[in-house]
């Protein structure tokens, strides 16, 4: 009965203690697609991705009720570092819907605008930010009204400085002036306590990330009924040395009303008592996690530096393996033969025929693609032809009427039938690293379905006649990046080569950029006219060093770059849901497509290769 009292007792309190307006609440989810284009129009970084921040502790005094109800010692403000824009997760300041959601897009303006003058560090926290709101309104002049009005409904919620203490008052007009008018205030007043936190301005002092640590302990696996931003809340680590299996370190940590004790304790409990919520509403109060080696298993998606097979049981090697550079994008330079591609034969795939439950699909594909090469096709822009282009000779005497001395003499006006010319060479670079391990649903892994769409697009180019390879890559680390080599542009398509798709399994990791690196010289050799690098993956570049995030993106994106100037064009077809957020950065809004059903993609590739080398063609 007390415990159904103070469960009651705490909602209730909480409710009262929470200053927000639920029922205007505007989620990151519902506007992070125009937030991604407003932010790089805006001029921030497009190599950063939106995610949702996580709450930090503020020094400001908290009111009567939230000190009762035991909350508010937190809050989530916007902040940046060179892998993310970080924005609450949630916004509720304001009663009105539309003033929530237009504080989203000024904080995505202010991270965007970058300072013109003096270090950010050289500045202290109200002048940067002043300096910040600035430029911004100077540069984008339109935000003007809409920053007004954000201030006007913001100060009405701030403390009133008549009703705060001598040292809380002169901090708390100093900032409302700053706020009303930015540059007037050249620094703030010291006091006791740090002014109540400013949700117009960005984080004063942005959480660091803590390494590795970081991102071992970051599990992007939701579970049901978790929205994705509260999934990705960045959270803040240290690596720590294991405590004492003999002994438990006991901390007692002294606030401002109440004791409370930190252990750190070994304890072997049953499964059965573990409660989730219970787990995460913890980690959500901790200000720093700590993360120390164990020998135990856990649930989370962690990087694990996984072994290699041994000699007699992993693919055959073909080569001592080939040096690629690396982008470094901190130092704005590549790394010459930093990382080897190390090309690899299954060593186990026997001859066999197209699995049972691909005949019938497979049948279909042959039959369209056998007729793409017998199909004729109109050529515009022909001197003469078979008919007039209406539109061409619309445009034509348009121009005249405008301009006569700009007009060729001798337009090209017809449209000609000729039978379709199919000079394309694609090699298919499929992601085989240990993400593909994962259900799609209960009867499929990933690495079944890219299984099947590989069978299924080998039979497809096979009847067309189009030039092609196949090929596999994982990573572990710089040194190891395997290139499996399932069908090259000389071999033909057989038996063997089915053989070596259904041998498809999954790897490692995902160092994307040298793999494409070799990919390109691999078609790059190819006498074709057109030459098509197509990408299959379902994840983001990643590996167990520093190619995690940020690092791995760049160097990808600069591979692909690379591979546009040797004339090949790059496509990317991906089931991750995620892909988004950085896939137009790497490879274009037109170089990519997204898959939302994995259990899709056999049937979806086939058509998406039809479809790009038909324009193709018809360019």
């Amino acid at each position: 009965m007390e415990e159904r009292v103070g469960q009651i007792w705490d909602r209730f309190i909480t409710r009262m203690a929470h200053q927000g307006h639920p029922q205007a609440a505007v989620a990151l989810d519902q506007v992070s697609g125009q937030l991604g284009v407003f932010y790089r129009a805006m001029g921030g970084n497009s190599a950063l991705r939106i995610s949702a921040t996580t709450a930090t502790p503020h020094r400001a005094r908290r009111s009567w009720l939230h000190r009762v109800a035991g909350t508010g010692r937190k809050v989530e403000l916007a902040w940046q570092d060179e892998n993310c824009l970080y924005l609450p997760a949630s916004l509720d300041l304001f009663a009105e819907k539309s003033l929530n959601r237009d504080l989203y897009f000024w904080l995505a303006a202010l991270a965007g605008t970058p300072l013109a003058s003096a270090s950010p560090a050289d500045l202290s926290w109200i002048v940067e930010s002043q300096l910040r709101t600035c430029q911004t309104l100077q540069q984008y002049p339109g935000l003007q009204q809409r920053y007004q009005r954000l201030v006007q409904a913001y100060i009405a919620l701030r403390p009133a400085p008549a009703d705060l203490k001598h040292e809380a008052a002169a901090q708390e007009r100093a900032i409302q002036q700053a706020l009303i008018s930015p540059g007037s205030v050249a620094e703030l007043p010291e006091g006791k306590y740090a002014p109540a936190p400013v949700t117009l301005w960005l984080h004063p002092d942005a959480p660091r990330s803590g390494g590795q640590a970081a991102d071992e302990i970051s599990d992007r696996q939701a579970s049901q009924g978790e929205t994705r931003q509260a999934e990705q809340r960045r959270r803040q680590a240290e690596r720590v040395d294991k405590p004492d299996e003999q002994g438990a370190t006991l901390g007692v940590r002294h606030e401002t009303d109440l004791f409370s004790f930190a252990e750190f304790i070994k304890m072997d409990r049953s499964s059965d008592d573990d409660n989730p919520a219970q787990a995460e509403n913890i980690a959500n109060d901790i200000d720093k996690m700590s993360v120390a080696q164990d020998n135990t298993t856990v649930a989370s998606r962690i990087k694990f530096d996984l072994d290699l097979p041994s000699a007699q049981e992993d693919d055959i090697p073909l080569s001592e393996g080939i040096l690629y550079p690396e982008w470094d994008y901190k130092k704005n330079r590549l790394l010459n033969d930093y990382c080897r591609i190390i090309p690899m034969r299954s060593r186990h795939a026997v001859a066999t025929e197209l699995p049972q439950h691909l005949l019938k699909p497979a049948r279909r594909l042959r039959r369209q693609f056998e007729s793409l090469s017998l199909s004729p096709q109109w050529l515009r822009g022909q001197y003469e032809g078979d008919k007039l282009n209406l539109d061409a000779y619309l445009e034509y005497h348009g121009s005249i009427a405008n301009n006569p001395s700009a007009c060729a003499a001798d337009p090209r006006l017809y449209c000609q039938k000729r039978p379709l010319v199919r000079d394309i060479a694609s090699l298919l670079l499929a992601d085989l690293s240990l993400s593909t391990d994962a259900w799609v649903n209960d009867e499929q892994q990933i690495i079944d379905v890219i299984r099947d769409a590989v069978h299924l697009f080998a039979e497809s180019l096979h009847a067309s006649g189009d030039q092609f390879a196949i090929h596999g890559f994982s990573s572990r680390r710089r040194q190891h990046v395997r290139f499996n080599c399932i069908k090259a542009f000389n071999e033909t398509y057989d038996a063997g080569i089915r053989g070596r798709i259904a041998d498809m399994s999954p790897g490692f990791y995902t160092r994307m950029g040298a793999a494409i690196r070799h990919a390109t010289e691999l078609l790059s050799h190819q006498a074709a006219e057109k030459k098509l690098l197509l990408i299959l993956t379902d994840g983001k570049p990643n590996d167990l060093d520093r190619y995690e995030g940020r690092h791995g993106v760049e160097d990808t994106r600069k591979a692909i770059q690379q591979a546009r100037c040797q004339g090949l064009i790059p496509f990317c077809i991906t089931i991750d849901d995620d892909a988004s957020q950085y896939l137009p950065y790497l490879f274009g809004g037109q170089g990519y497509t997204v898959i939302r059903q994995a259990e899709q993609l056999p049937k979806r590739l086939p058509q998406l290769y039809m479809t790009l080398t038909g324009k193709l063609c018809a360019g």
